[in-house]
């Protein structure tokens, strides 16, 4: 058999309680049930709505909500049971009927189909209630008017399907009857496989949409909104273990924990019994529930809960629980009056509803209800005081302010959509085509000969719709951008902490398992959610730093030149030439280098840049303290020369001090070559030394190098001081000793407090240290040695005589 509509998807429906101001849920409403809920005793024939036709296509539809007392079964009947006051007709059932009613007479108009075959109809409304569906679907294989299963007489109305019911437990009930006689059953949700599928009712033919993509819907919902942290709520029945079995490793397998499954027992003698107390569910935490069931689960719940949090709700109805409900309720086919106070708590719930396609012409018939004139419909006249809340006839059931008369003009465009709706619903859809999938079938079987199994369509679900809310439905806030997620010893996966990024990690995403590392040249931003290009480090002519350092560079430079010259243009005066003028002039120049070099480390480095920085650093200082040595050497060799027979006469020749000047610096050029030879300096790229910076330098190449190349200036250094040191009480005209002495201990304590600064600081601090020494040991010596001397030349010429040099060396 084969559907002639297409196939029922689910969507997504907001449930409003915006149109649930209509007169008949008033919150007192009393119906006398003798006129509208008899009952007659097991075994008798119950009213149809019938329509003659060579086959007969039965429908075992609900129409009245009834309570089923189950206890009828065991007690010895008497002539007449009643409903309870709550049942009643529910407005939206009905259209079940009237999509039998209207298939059938759109098939009855297709001669293409059912050519000369006329198909007639025999529904009974089966009040959902165990006794009347046994009933009722005996009746279907009797006589119509007797109740004589499989015997006729009479009239020979062939029954070739049964549609219906559209609950599960009463699908199976009529399956159990129906299937005894091969009567195909087109029915909802009995085939489970925890039930044994078809093999347990070959019969029985499933015309809802299969589940597995809702499933699917729910996860994806969930995962929208990002809620992880829900309830769910089924029936204690096969189909709710199913449903909790198969959506159990769905949840998990996205990290969407459950703070509870509560199992509800669906006792059909108390419709409100469910069990809060152990545990107590009304207190949980978790704002998202999931309810799996159809209406009378839904009164169940909200009826309990309604009573447990009466006060709070009454005063702000939109706090608490988001109600996600599954497309097994029909919000409006609840039609107890006195449940939709408690039912006022689903305002704002999100459920997935069976899509139905538009079915041509269903309007009109529903616009052509007339009460006056049913055509045949028994059930008519009662929906029809149900739905516009009336009577044909008034009676003392009700004060008169309570009801008032049907005068069959009232108007079906006219009731809300939530109470009646114009458009044909899913299950309506659903009943709709099982009609087609009879005809299609008697057509296959009628025109070839063939049987064919009817195929049902597949359910799947629309694209969500965004849905606005600012609930908190999680166990613990969300991990922003930043931080990444710490699982909690003994808590559920969806209870987990949130820490902060380490240094040089970001997470640009929300709830991130882990932080990861930017690439070289990027670093996290401040709130580390991103990752930025890095600043490039290195000491420019433009920043403030280098600036200040190349001014002190020229200045020192410059008052170098002018020392020089002064030497220059006064060296005939006796104190420019004692302790020998050409060492001074070898020193003076050897101090402009040294300067010079800072300019070495400004900027940003290269590699010819990176090859003179150190070395040329080396070998210029060098040379100033060989000088320096040299100096202090003639000062020593000087004062023993006086005494007689002293070889020191002898070695105050120049040979001495010009090897001592070109000797020692030659040793550190030799080092530097042996250092550029093997493993030479060059220009690198320093990704992490410093955070959010890429540092510019110049890699040194072999580190013990150049430390060599200090350690050989540091023990030029120690023994010019030592010699000085020594030296420093010798008779000396201009205090020469003295001042070398004191100079080298400048340079020494400038160049000690060098190695620790240097290694504890990064990028260009690193240079602007080293820049910082070679200035300040170099100012130290030309202070020191030739300040005193430049002061004498030029502010106290009359001390620069040779009477006064005598002088001061005999006093000395």
């Amino acid at each position: 058999m084969q559907p002639k509509r297409p196939a029922p998807e689910a969507k997504m429906q907001k449930i409003s309680t915006a149109t649930m101001n209509f007169p008949l849920y008033k919150e007192v409403t009393s119906m006398d049930s003798k006129s509208k809920c008899l009952l007659t005793r097991p075994f008798r024939h119950q009213e149809d709505y019938y329509k003659p036709g060579d086959l007969i296509v039965g429908g075992n539809l609900p129409l009245i909500s009834a309570v089923d007392l189950m206890k009828s079964f065991y007690i010895p009947p008497q002539d007449q049971e009643y409903c309870s006051d709550q049942d009643m007709p529910v407005p939206k059932n009905y259209q079940h009927i009237l999509a039998l009613v209207f298939a059938i007479d759109e098939l009855n108009e297709d001669p293409a189909l059912l050519p000369n075959i006329t198909l007639g109809f025999r529904i009974y409304d089966d009040k959902e209630n165990v006794r009347r569906i046994f009933q009722d679907s005996l009746s279907q294989l009797s006589t119509r008017g007797k109740l004589v299963p499989n015997y006729k007489c009479d009239r020979q109305d062939k029954l070739v399907s049964v549609i219906g019911s559209l609950d599960i437990k009463a699908s199976r009930q009529m399956a159990s009857v129906l299937g005894t006689h091969k009567i195909p059953q087109l029915g909802y949700g009995l085939l489970n496989p925890v039930w044994g599928g078809q093999s347990s009712f070959p019969s029985f033919y499933r015309i809802d949409p299969n589940e597995a993509s809702q499933y699917v819907g729910l996860i994806k919902l969930l995962l929208h909104f990002h809620w992880n942290w829900i309830g769910v709520f089924a029936p204690d029945d096969e189909r709710g273990q199913n449903f909790i079995q198969t959506l159990r490793p769905m949840l998990a397998e996205n990290d969407i924990c459950v703070e509870f499954f509560k199992t509800i027992p669906r006792d059909d003698l108390m419709r409100d019994a469910i069990y809060f107390d152990d545990p107590p569910v009304y207190r949980w935490e978790a704002e998202v529930a999931i309810v799996f069931g159809d209406n009378v689960l839904i009164e169940q719940i909200t009826g309990r809960f309604y009573a447990h949090k009466k006060e709070t709700y009454e005063s702000n109805w939109n706090v608490w629980t988001i109600w996600i409900l599954t497309s097994h309720w029909e919000f409006s086919a609840m039609g107890v009056p006195y449940h939709w106070r408690s039912l006022r708590l689903l305002s704002g719930a999100l459920s997935f509803r069976v899509h139905a396609g538009d079915v041509p012409g269903f309007g009109d018939l529903l616009g052509s209800l007339d009460p006056k004139q049913p055509r045949g419909d028994v059930f008519l006249r009662d929906w029809w005081e149900g739905a516009f809340y009336c009577e044909f006839v008034i009676t003392d059931r009700f004060p008169p302010e309570e009801l008032k008369n049907c005068t069959g003009e009232e108007k079906v465009e006219d009731l809300p959509p939530i109470l009646f709706e114009r458009r044909m619903t899913g299950r309506s859809y659903g009943v709709y085509n099982a009609a087609y999938s009879v005809a299609h079938a008697l057509h296959v079987l009628h025109s070839t000969g063939t049987k064919r199994n009817a195929a049902w369509g597949r359910k799947k679900l629309l694209d969500l719709q965004p849905w606005q809310t600012n609930r908190f439905a999680r166990c613990v806030e969300r991990c922003l951008p930043g931080h990444s997620v710490k699982m909690r010893e003994g808590k559920p996966v969806c209870c987990y902490g949130c820490v902060r990024c380490p240094e040089g990690t970001f997470s640009n995403q929300t709830d991130a398992a882990q932080c990861v590392q930017c690439p070289d040249d990027q670093h996290p931003n401040e709130k580390r959610n991103q990752c930025v290009s890095k600043k490039i480090n290195f000491l420019s002519y433009h920043d403030i730093l280098g600036f200040v350092l190349v001014f002190l560079a020229f200045f020192f430079s410059l008052l170098t030149s002018l020392v020089l010259a002064t030497f220059i243009k006064h060296r005939d005066t006796p104190i420019v030439r004692a302790n020998n003028q050409d060492l001074t002039y070898v020193l003076l120049v050897s101090l402009l280098l040294c300067f010079f070099c800072s300019f070495l480390f400004i900027g940003r480095p290269g590699k010819v840049t990176c090859l003179l920085r150190q070395t040329a650093f080396g070998i210029v200082f060098s040379a100033a303290v060989s000088s320096i040595l040299a100096k202090t050497v003639t000062v020593v060799l000087a004062f023993m020369a006086t005494k007689p027979g002293n070889m020191a006469r002898k070695l105050l020749d120049r040979q001495l001090t010009n090897c001592i000047v070109l000797t020692s610096p030659l040793i550190q050029v030799l080092i530097c070559a042996v250092w550029l030879g093997t493993s030479p300096p060059f220009p690198n790229l320093d990704f992490h030394s410093l955070v959010g910076e890429i540092v510019v330098e110049c890699n040194e190449g072999s580190v013990a190098m150049f430390y060599s190349v200090l350690g050989y200036m540091a023990f030029l250094a120690l023994t010019s001081f030592t010699v000085a040191f020594l030296a420093r009480k010798l008779p000396d005209s201009f205090n020469e000793a003295k001042f070398i002495t004191f100079s080298m201990l400048v340079f020494c304590s400038v160049w000690v407090s060098f190695v620790p600064t240097y290694l504890s600081t990064k990028g260009k601090l690193m240079v602007a240290v080293e820049i910082f020494s070679i200035l300040a040991s170099g100012a130290g010596l030309l202070g020191c040695i030739f300040l005193p001397k430049c002061y004498i030349i030029i502010l106290r010429p009359h001390l620069n005589s040779r009477d006064n040099l005598i002088r001061k060396s005999l006093s000395s």
